[in-house]
């Protein structure tokens, strides 16, 4: 006598044919059910209010002067009048208050800002900061001083790829 077993409990991990699927086309597409998400108009928006950000790729020396006085060199990764990411050795603890001092161009930054969460990088860490209690004039200057930055540098990249090809 031969024993047979019904294949639905041999393969009962596989979904049944007759079942039916839940597809988006058998779901309710009105807008109650969407995830919300920010129209259009509020990413435009959030883009226009945002200030642009420049990016150093460590070309730019930095040193924090932590409150005990001690200093932590670093590198200049990332800038914006609202503050920037810095790679350094050794991560600082989150909402130490610093003071942040670092050249590029023509202009000299010396502000205090307040640290945030570091992030791991390959060699040493990234650690982002903003700035705190920046007066309009240090802003202006630092907004002014990006963007002479960003056109001393453009035209020569712009040059290095419409170069005709040799």
């Amino acid at each position: 006598m031969r024993f047979q077993i019904p294949l639905d409990l041999i393969f009962r991990n596989l979904v049944p044919p007759a079942a039916k699927l839940h597809t988006l086309s058998t779901m309710s597409q009105t807008p109650e059910s969407a995830a919300p998400g920010p129209s259009s108009a509020a990413v435009a928006r959030q883009e226009r209010d945002r200030p642009f950000r420049v990016k150093f790729r460590g070309s730019v020396l930095t040193l924090m002067r932590l409150p005990n006085r001690r200093e932590v060199r670093g590198k200049l990764h990332q800038l914006s009048t609202t503050g920037g990411l810095m790679h350094v050795e050794q991560p600082l603890d989150e909402k130490l208050k610093v003071e942040v001092i670092f050249q590029f161009g023509e202009t000299t930054v010396h502000e205090k800002a307040e640290i945030m969460f570091p992030m791991w990088a390959t060699q040493g860490w990234l650690q982002p900061f903003r700035f705190i209690d920046l007066p309009e004039a240090s802003k202006n200057a630092l907004q002014t001083g990006l963007q002479s930055f960003v056109q001393r540098v453009q035209p020569a990249s712009e040059v290095a790829t419409n170069r005709p090809p040799a």
